[in-house]
């Protein structure tokens, strides 16, 4: 009766396993979709102005296991989204831009998450 018991054990733990390896690649594939989708909104709602260089610099990468989202003119980011001083005086107002993105994604993600545990 004791091999039937541990055959049942590696049993569970194989299923277990199997269904942890799938939700991880589900998780995975939720992931690179909303770091890609992020991406794009951060192209179409960024300030355009003389630089059209930030708005279509806006990447999603993958480091290591994360998915990144970044632009390559990234000394930009926070002048544009915090506001800075002029040289002569004065601010320039910020520009809120990431901010509403990274939100939507965080939902996104959350909800494809909670899609690929029930599914």
């Amino acid at each position: 009766m004791a091999t039937n018991i541990n055959d049942f054990a590696a049993q569970i733990n194989r299923t277990l396993a199997n269904y942890a390896h799938g939700v991880g690649e589900e998780i995975e594939k939720v992931a690179e979709k909303v770091a890609k989708e992020g991406a794009q909104q951060l192209k179409a709602r960024s300030p355009v102005g003389m630089r059209h260089r930030y708005a279509k610099g806006w990447r999603a990468k993958k480091v290591g296991k994360q998915w990144v989202v970044h632009n390559t003119e990234y000394q930009l980011t926070h002048l544009l989204e915090k506001g800075h001083a002029k040289v002569g005086g004065g601010r320039v107002p910020a520009k809120v831009h990431i901010a509403p993105v990274e939100e939507d994604m965080i939902d996104k993600f959350i909800k494809g998450v909670e899609e690929a545990i029930r599914g």
